[in-house]
């Protein structure tokens, strides 16, 4: 398993970069967004994930950890695989992305080429239970805490679609307080703390 590959962009084509890495050349396959904001030459680290087929085998990357977890977490929903889960990296932020899936925005979902209304619904069915609020029981540190124990909707959902990138319980709940004022939305909670994570 390659966790992550660090090395200069030799290349970089319509959906994938080829990474120089100690001599070898790394085809990774990876979002438009992503494909935007790298530069042949330049050094990049990328998180990876190896997909392996039986005709082939693929390393699919991102530039931040949260993408390779929603990249992941779509490879989870049946009938998505890599190429539908790029398509939707390609359009949604993974902070657009979570509010889509709590608020069930099929219309958001859709957007991405190759996600219809079935498969947004699909979507928005497998990954949604996932974050139920009523089955969402993380630890801290005085014990068994629920999200839904949170009574502000905003900081509930800011900190259920930080959970969804792979956040744990203390860090996201944190953000979020941190930085939720009266009044806010929740995706610009949502932003902001993705944000600040990575300051």
């Amino acid at each position: 398993m390659i966790s992550y590959v660090r090395g200069k962009v030799a290349l970089k084509e319509g959906d994938f970069v080829v990474v120089e890495s100690n001599g070898i050349g790394y085809t990774i396959h990876t979002s438009t967004e992503a494909i935007n904001d790298i530069n042949n030459g330049e050094e990049v680290k990328m998180y990876t994930y190896m997909n392996v087929r039986e005709d082939a085998i693929n390393l699919y990357g991102f530039l931040k950890r949260e993408e390779l977890n929603l990249f992941k977490m779509l490879l989870s929903v049946s009938g998505v695989g890599p190429k539908v889960a790029c398509a939707i990296l390609s359009t949604l932020t993974p902070s657009k992305f979570s509010v889509a899936v709590i608020t069930k925005d099929e219309k958001a979902l859709s957007k991405a080429p190759g996600v219809g209304k079935k498969a947004a619904q699909r979507i928005i069915l497998e990954l949604k239970d996932k974050i139920k609020k009523e089955e969402l029981s993380f630890k801290d540190d005085e014990g068994r805490v629920s999200v839904a124990n949170i009574e502000n909707k905003v900081e509930n959902e800011a900190i259920s679609a930080l959970l969804v990138l792979g956040y744990d319980y203390n860090k996201a709940s944190n953000l979020v307080g941190t930085i939720y004022k009266d009044g806010m939305k929740v995706e610009d909670v949502i932003k902001m703390a993705l944000k600040a994570s990575l300051a």
